[in-house]
């Protein structure tokens, strides 16, 4: 009697084999059949034990079949030609059923047709129950395959033993079964495989599979839907990071009483059998195209142009574009390339990062810089610098020193300033998402890490655009108003709007590392300014400026604050503590859940709020007893945060997404929020309560 595998069953057979270790017997022999032979094949029966214990109930045996060159024989589902092995145990005594265990296979074309099965040397693990245990037994194997190579052949033949009362084990034997068990598929896990979707026509197969650390080389499918299913050769659609593949097979025989459909997939690393779910919806290809992906960066760079966050930096620009109308050409070119360039070369640093600390066992995502108190202090430092120079607080004119190249803004700055210019704007919009690029920022950090610089490239080029046409076309700034008294006016604001940045990124720093950190921080920062003001004409302050900025930088790392969770405090009003591990439950007693990842330096969070999530209906839904809110805090590092965004196929934030009776596996939310968004998709995901 012939029956799939089991994983229960694998353990057991391997137990058995490895009862070798302790239960050796000296000079013992493991039952052999008497070998059939012919020049096609050697066929041999064999059990690793030389006899039947006396409590043994079971006995582990193997079928072991050596090909002769060239020949092959079939798997359990064949293909479009042969047939598999069969067994026929009548005859035998004291047997009340046996199972036999298929290896996996591998495919091969015989007759231009693909086919599954073996070649050169195949063992099949049994295992075979006693009617009687204890008692001796007879094992009466009639057995039945196809051998092929440029013909094919029928081969039926009888092996049989005979195993009295005896407690030897062979170890030959024993590790040859266990070697045997071995080639056996497992579930998966220990490769990283899955199987996310299935579907099945009468015309294909499609299966999306998955892979921990991507594929290195095109996995091997085998569809088992009895002996009468066949397929053809399949086709790849590989995701662009390589850890997913769609593998689609068109079915060229469907038997009408077809056995549920069992998948056994191969991998260089190891092979799993799955029972999938059939869905009638065709499975969606793995991922997108490289260019598709890289065309999302581009237009997501290109809108964070107009995020919050990076117009204090633009604004910086535009300033000095207004005063650069008068330069030549050359010169107005030159400085808007260099600004475009320092945007690439700091989206280029952040991929090295980034990729680097991936690569050593790190979590990275969107942003995180963010939540490193050093780096907000030193944002801090610039922004209030910039707002004092641009205020005319002070004017530093060594042309040699760095702070000369990063404080102008005005006049003609050199190539320094507008590359500085460039990549500070780069540097504010890494904490805000936009549309299109959730898409392509995750794709990136899940991806290899030629993919992870190629689309930090294409996200660059797309913030850095309006350099790059300025550059292009240093006539449009010609069309900017002639400088005036009007621009005092226009510095203070653009001075005002960047102390707003500061004052934003005192508040996260507060939020992050206290009220002292902040406290000294800023008290340092104004000592700093004052100093440079004193001192207008330079030179003799700016070691003592430089002194200070190294003490504002310095004071998150000297006065740490202890790593608590913060995640949990915004359990006010509608939002409850965020417990990704209750989520199901609330779920099962049929209420939906919202969540929202947000940030204190994410502006876009920012903005949800404001225009969405705290204005009815809304508001007034999240209130309600039928909808339970939940709300987790990024503001300082946290991994289950990230490990649930990544779950999610997310690495930056704003990230929502709704869960209920009619979505258990949520329904996600895009970047930027509308109320109908929300309201839908609360409704869709509660739909029937």
């Amino acid at each position: 009697m012939l029956r799939r595998p089991s994983s229960f069953f694998q353990t057991l057979i391997c137990c058995l084999a490895g009862l070798v270790l302790v239960m050796l017997a000296s000079g013992a022999k493991a039952a052999e059949s008497t070998a059939y032979s012919n020049e096609r094949l050697t066929a041999v029966l064999l059990t690793a034990e030389d006899g039947v214990r006396p409590d043994a109930s079971t006995l582990s045996g193997a079928l072991y079949v050596d090909l002769s060159e060239s020949w092959k024989t079939y798997w359990r589902s064949p293909g479009e030609v042969g047939y598999p092995l069969t067994i026929d145990w009548a005859g035998s005594e004291n047997i009340l059923d046996a199972e036999i265990f298929w290896p996996t296979p591998k495919r091969f074309v015989a007759f231009e047709v693909e086919n599954y099965g073996y070649e050169t040397q195949v063992v099949f693990p049994l295992r075979i129950a006693l009617e009687r245990p204890g008692e001796p037994a007879r094992l009466t194997a009639q057995v039945g395959l196809l051998t092929c190579a440029e013909i094919c052949v029928p081969e039926n033949f009888e092996l049989a033993l005979d195993l009295p009362s005896g407690d030897g084990i062979d170890a030959e034997v024993a590790e040859e079964i266990a070697r045997a068990v071995s080639t056996l598929p497992g579930d998966g896990s220990e490769i990283g495989l899955q199987v996310q979707s299935t579907s099945l026509s009468n015309e294909l197969l499609q299966v999306s599979l998955r892979k921990d650390g991507g594929f290195s080389e095109d996995p091997s499918v085998f569809p088992d839907l009895g002996e009468s299913g066949a397929f053809g050769a399949p086709e790849y659609d590989y995701a662009i990071d390589g850890s997913g593949v769609t593998v689609s097979l068109p079915v060229l025989s469907m038997p009408e009483d077809a056995p549920p459909l069992q998948l056994v997939v191969a991998t260089p690393e190891g092979a799993a059998e799955f029972a999938p779910e059939i869905s009638e919806a065709a499975v969606p290809t793995a991922g997108p195209g490289l260019f598709w992906v890289l065309g999302l960066a581009f237009l997501g760079g290109l809108i964070l142009n107009i995020m919050p966050c990076v117009l204090p930096v633009l604004s910086i620009k535009l300033t000095s574009a207004m005063s650069m109308r008068d330069k030549s050409p050359a010169r107005i070119r030159t400085g808007f390339l260099a600004s475009g360039f320092g945007v690439l070369s700091f989206m280029w640093a952040l991929a090295l990062v980034l990729v680097s600390i991936r690569a050593a066992g790190g979590s990275v995502g969107w942003g995180i810089q963010f939540q490193s108190p050093v780096f907000l202090a030193l944002m801090m430092s610039i922004m209030v610098l910039f707002a004092a120079n641009m205020a005319g607080l002070f004017e530093i004119t060594l042309p040699q020193g760095l702070m000369t190249r990063l404080s102008r803004a005005d006049g003609s700055p050199g190539i320094a300033g507008d590359f500085a210019t460039g990549a500070l704007a780069a540097v504010l919009a890494t904490p805000c998402s936009a549309p299109f690029l959730g898409t392509a920022v995750t794709i990136a950090l899940a991806g290899a890490t030629p993919l992870t610089f190629a689309i930090f490239t294409a996200l660059g080029l797309g913030l850095a655009l309006p350099y790059f046409l300025v550059a292009l076309l240093p006539s449009l700034v010609s069309a900017l108003p002639r400088p005036g008294r009007w621009m005092l006016v226009v510095k203070w604001v653009l001075a005002g709007l960047l102390l707003a940045t500061a004052a934003w990124l005192s508040f996260v720093l507060l939020r992050i590392s206290g009220g002292l950190t902040v406290a000294i921080v800023l008290a340092v920062l104004v000592l700093a300014v004052f100093v440079v003001h004193r001192h207008r004409s330079g030179g003799q302050a700016l070691g003592i400026v430089a002194l200070l900025l190294a003490v504002a930088v310095a004071t998150p790392a000297v006065l740490q604050r202890p790593q608590t969770d913060i995640s949990q405090a915004l359990a006010s009003g509608p939002w409850t503590a965020w417990q990704p591990q209750a989520i199901a439950e609330h779920v099962a007693a049929g209420q939906t859940v919202f969540v929202d990842v947000t940030a204190d330096w994410c502006l876009t969070c920012k903005t949800n709020k404001t225009l969405v999530l705290n204005r009815a209906p809304v508001s007034d839904l999240l209130a309600s007893d039928a909808v339970l809110a939940m709300q987790a805090d990024w503001t300082r590092p946290n991994d289950s945060i990230l490990k649930y965004l990544q779950d999610n196929g997310r690495f930056g934030i704003p990230f929502n997404i709704v869960y209920g009776p009619a979505a258990p596996e949520g329904i996600a939310l895009p970047e930027i929020l509308t109320a109908q968004q929300v309201v839908d998709a609360i409704a869709a995901a509660g739909a029937g309560n």
